[in-house]
């Protein structure tokens, strides 16, 4: 058994670049940044805050949603799975670890996003578990 799980909170670097491989094969590129806050060790040394900046990739539905509502400096949720590429350049050989994002939230107040779009849908891969009469989730 393996298992392939990123669960990243962060803030978007810069608005999402989209281009479409077929007629309706969309993918979008878009970076988001996790900081892990600073502190102070016991002996008073400062230990700064530390950035993480993450590639993410939306193909399809997630791509197109993306393009439409996430914006520069947009907090998002992403749930998805680390994957790495490799490719050749020049003769040499490159690679990049990315984000391959299967569920895509908006967070914060909607005056807190820049898309401030009236309640951007939540873009997911799989359906959204639904409350039964009594409030219960089927888990």
């Amino acid at each position: 058994m393996s298992l392939n799980k990123v669960l990243l909170i962060g803030n978007v670097g810069k608005d999402p670049e989209v281009r479409y491989v077929s007629d309706n094969l969309a993918v979008a590129n878009f970076s988001v940044a996790t900081t892990k806050k600073g502190y102070k060790t016991n002996d008073g040394k400062e230990v700064p805050d530390r950035t993480e900046w993450h590639t993410i990739v939306c193909w399809r539905g997630l791509a197109k949603l993306a393009e439409q509502y996430i914006k520069k400096g947009t907090q998002v949720y992403i749930e998805g799975e680390i994957q790495t590429r490799q490719w050749e350049k020049d003769g040499i050989t490159r690679y990049t670890t990315e984000i391959l994002a299967n569920d895509v939230q908006l967070l914060g107040r909607k005056a807190d996003n820049v898309a401030n779009e009236a309640s951007a849908p939540a873009a997911s891969a799989q359906p959204i578990p639904q409350e039964d009469e009594n409030g219960d989730l089927p888990f």
